[in-house]
């Protein structure tokens, strides 16, 4: 019963432009451009043959559905806008419109026509339109490695349905922008306070689920769309934006005030400059939790996890000085330099110092008992020792006379 009170609400609230006026057309290179519907050559405004930076894209959507969408392309661009038009317009009339916003926002647009609106196929419905933007996310997402952190959304009358349903599926989507919005379909036809099951595009109850700052433009004197609307969304948002209400503005005017692109353009360079660590203290703040400070007391003098495990010199902070660091450390404290062990006299082999136990000096024991613990007094450059029968090896012996000595305790 909801299906067919959605379905009658939205014959009252879908006015395609009958007829379209575009058409699209493929080019002999295979790519797509778009014509104007009374003229085969070309548009009056110049679109595909004389605008490079213009892509004209076929999307296929999960109903079955065919929409064009219209990507604008700004060399100097930082962010891009996901456009959501109003109803009784397609992209042929808003083409003018687009190629303002992106030199003056210095963004990427990317705009799209609803099902059975301008050349795309299927029929204008609710649920059609958000299969529609959804679509064209992920195209943006696969052709042109746009993601969310780097994505407005910018809805339009109608346009802030799709708009918000998409939003309140992004949680780290970049803003929204929502000109003219309806809090509902039916409060806009009937001025009804509550929610029923035949409602369209409730916006009312998905606003509260979009959780980046949301811009709100809204005429004061609309006749169409109530002011009421957008101060309600703007109070109800959870990030809410410095609103732009619009005096003597209309429904369809309000781009041709000045204060319309002036702050529109503020709020663009704000979400620019917005970096990822202050939009997450945002959201620790939303969720009460602790604030991470920049600096962290146990990992001052660390660069990385595998190198704090990495002994310091104590004559320099550098964890890989090319001077000291070079020197052999004991197995127990691996610490350069330390005075408890590396005092002592290394061996020649393994560099290791004498106060432990190095494997490679085994073999190297006493030939009587195979037992040691000091090393030579004189040179200092030793091989074994032995407790026993005190019988020991050293480089002033051999070189001397080439035999053992014996040391009497």
């Amino acid at each position: 019963m909801g299906c067919m009170f959605s379905e009658l609400a939205a014959k009252f609230a879908f006015f395609p432009p009958s007829p379209p006026t575009y058409q699209v057309k493929k080019r002999d290179n295979g790519k797509l451009t778009a014509v104007s519907a009374s003229s085969s050559s070309s548009m009056p405004m110049p679109l595909a043959a004389d605008d490079s930076s213009l892509d004209v894209l076929l999307i296929d959507t999960k109903r079955g559905n065919k929409v064009v969408a219209f990507y604008l392309k700004n060399p100097y661009a930082r962010l891009t806008l996901l456009y959501s038009h109003g109803n009784a317009a397609d992209l042929g009339q808003l083409y003018d419109l687009f190629v303002q916003l992106k030199v003056n926002l210095r963004v990427n647009l990317m705009g799209y026509d609803y099902s059975g609106y301008g050349a795309s196929t299927g029929k204008p419905s609710e649920s059609n339109t958000y299969a529609d933007i959804e679509a064209v996310y992920q195209c943006l997402q696969t052709e042109y490695g746009v993601s969310q952190e780097d994505l407005i959304l910018y809805g339009q009358s109608v346009g802030s349905g799709p708009t918000l349903h998409l939003a309140s599926k992004l949680p780290r989507l970049r803003g929204v922008v929502l000109h003219s919005g309806i809090l509902s379909g039916l409060r806009v036809l009937c001025h009804v306070k509550f929610t029923f099951c035949c409602d369209i595009y409730k916006n009312i109850n998905k606003i509260k689920k979009v959780k980046c700052p949301v811009l709100v433009i809204h005429g004061t004197e609309d006749d169409v769309v109530n002011w009421l609307h957008g101060n309600k969304l703007w109070k109800m948002a959870r990030d809410p934006y410095e609103p732009l209400w619009i005096k003597g503005g209309g429904h369809c005017n309000l781009e041709l005030y000045p204060d319309y692109i002036r702050h529109l353009c503020r709020f663009i360079q704000e979400m620019e400059n917005m970096n990822t660590k202050i939009r997450l203290n945002k959201i620790r703040q939303e969720l009460h939790l602790p604030i991470r400070s920049n600096t962290n007391t146990g990992s001052a003098n660390r660069c990385c996890r595998i190198k704090c495990c990495q002994p310091k010199c104590q004559e320099c902070p550098k964890l890989s000085c090319t001077k000291c660091c070079w020197k052999p450390k004991w197995p127990k404290c691996w610490i350069p330099s330390c005075v408890n062990c590396c005092r002592w006299p290394k061996c020649p082999k393994c560099l290791r110092p004498c106060c432990c136990i190095p494997k490679c000096l085994r073999p190297l024991r006493c030939t009587n008992c195979f037992n040691w613990q000091c090393c030579c007094t004189k040179c200092f450059n030793w091989q074994c020792c032995c407790t026993k029968c005190f019988n020991w090896r050293c480089c002033c012996i051999e070189t001397n006379s080439g035999l053992n000595g014996k040391q009497d305790g």
